[in-house]
C-alpha cells in the first residue's frame, strides 16, 4: 500500500503526517511526502516583476523543502518506510500537481490536512483539499485540526 501526504508547513498537513504513521504502522505501507511549489505568474491580476517572482519562488520553495524535511523527520523516527525528496515546482495548480502525481505512482490513499497555509480557510474547507477530494483517483482521508 502507498500513502501520499502532501505537506505545506501548515499545523494540519502536520497532523496529516501524524495519522499517516498510523494507517502505515497499521497497514505496513510505504509513505510519500510531497510538497508543490505554485508557480506564481501575478497576484490579484496584477503583473509582478520577474525579480520579485523569483523571490516569492525562493521562499515559496525554502518553506516547502523545511516542510517535508520536518515531515520525513517524524516518519524516520517513528520507523515508517518513507519517500520523502519530492518537492514539485508546477505551472498547473497545486491540486492538479497532486492528482497527477498520486496517478502516476498509483497512490492508494491520501491523507492531507483540511486548511493549508491560506488565509481563506477559516471559512470553508481548503481549495486544495477540496480541488484533490473532488477529481481524485484514490482515496482520501482528511485530516482537520480543532482549535
Amino acid at each position: 500500500m502507498k500513502i501520499l501526504v502532501p505537506v505545506d508547513g501548515s499545523t494540519h498537513s502536520m497532523e496529516a503526517v501524524k495519522t499517516a504513521v498510523d494507517f502505515a504502522k497499521l497497514k505496513g505501507a510505504e509513505v510519500l511526502v510531497i510538497s508543490v511549489v505554485p508557480y506564481i505568474s501575478g497576484m490579484e491580476g496584477h503583473e509582478i516583476s520577474p525579480s520579485r517572482r523569483e523571490r516569492h519562488m525562493e521562499g515559496y520553495t525554502r518553506v516547502c523543502e523545511d516542510a517535508v524535511k520536518e515531515a520525513c523527520e517524524l516518519l524516520f523516527k517513528e520507523g515508517v518506510t518513507a519517500s520523502c525528496s519530492k518537492t514539485i515546482l508546477t505551472s498547473v495548480s497545486v491540486p492538479d500537481a497532486i492528482i497527477e502525481f498520486s496517478e502516476n505512482e498509483k497512490i492508494d490513499l491520501i491523507v492531507m490536512g483540511s486548511r493549508g497555509l491560506s488565509a481563506s480557510t477559516r471559512f470553508k474547507l481548503g481549495s486544495v483539499a477540496s480541488q484533490v477530494v473532488k477529481y481524485s483517483p484514490c482515496s482520501i482521508y482528511l485530516v482537520k485540526v480543532t482549535a
